[in-house]
């Protein structure tokens, strides 16, 4: 709950800044926690706007934009939560601009090779939260299983995180023998874990989408990024951190 808090408090003060800087001279994009790397990265280099990033899980980010908040640009892990925020007039028409893949990732060293040790008894399992994408996608992968190793899968695990970035942390500390993620989040952690590829026939649709957000204070501008993150140089971004073009 205090990350929680404090991951709220950190966009507010963002909101904050953001206004002070007046217009179309600065963007405000509320992104996935998994996109940081490569949205960060295409921020620094977008002309013509001073852009403030902030990255958290998606359902956070969803329910600070219900609860007034207005950035210029929403991209979500998932195209759900896009579609349901247009559907309340809350921001435009949602673009997916980026694809991923869901692995399973161990601490470097694991012995673990298959999703089926995930069912073995005394192995510690994190996954994400239900309510964040990276947790849905995993009840997608779970809910395909067999209902006995479904059953003992969900009994390992452990903790549900609140973004894609805590699960990885779990993994980082050793607090966790195996968790759910995106490829591209394993890959961002280096050496210090390795992953373990989820069969074809179990992987969900990891689709990310993004939107303007319904007051932006230059809705063009906000276009004009988020056109970049489907074919220019945040979509060049995206490819170099891992990230699949659209489906």
């Amino acid at each position: 709950m205090r990350r929680a808090l404090s991951a709220l408090g950190a966009l507010f003060a963002l909101l904050l800044a953001g206004c002070g800087g007046g217009g179309g001279d600065s963007l405000v994009v509320f992104g996935a926690s998994s996109l940081e790397g490569a949205v960060s990265e295409y921020a620094e280099s977008f002309p013509g706007a001073d852009v403030k990033t902030s990255f958290a899980g998606s359902d956070q980010l969803v329910a600070q934009i219900r609860q007034g908040a207005a950035p210029d640009l929403f991209a979500s892990a998932d195209t759900g939560y896009p579609a349901q925020l247009h559907r309340e007039g809350l921001v435009g028409k949602p673009r997916v601009f980026a694809a991923n893949q869901l692995v399973i990732a161990v601490p470097a060293g694991s012995e673990i090779s298959s999703l089926a040790d995930l069912a073995e008894p005394g192995v510690d399992v994190v996954v994400g939260d239900p309510s964040v994408p990276v947790g849905a996608y995993t009840r997608t992968v779970l809910g395909r299983l067999p209902a006995t190793e479904r059953r003992a899968i969900l009994a390992n695990v452990r903790s549900e995180e609140p973004e894609v970035s805590s699960v990885v942390a779990k993994l980082e500390q050793g607090a966790a023998d195996a968790g759910f993620v995106y490829a591209t989040d394993a890959e961002s952690a280096g050496e210090k874990v390795r992953t373990v590829a989820i069969p074809r026939r179990l992987q969900p649709d990891v689709a990310y989408a993004a939107a303007v957000v319904a007051g932006a204070e230059d809705p063009a501008q906000a276009e004009r990024f988020l056109d970049g993150l489907i074919h220019g140089k945040g979509a060049a971004d995206l490819r170099r951190a891992g990230f699949l073009p659209p489906p």
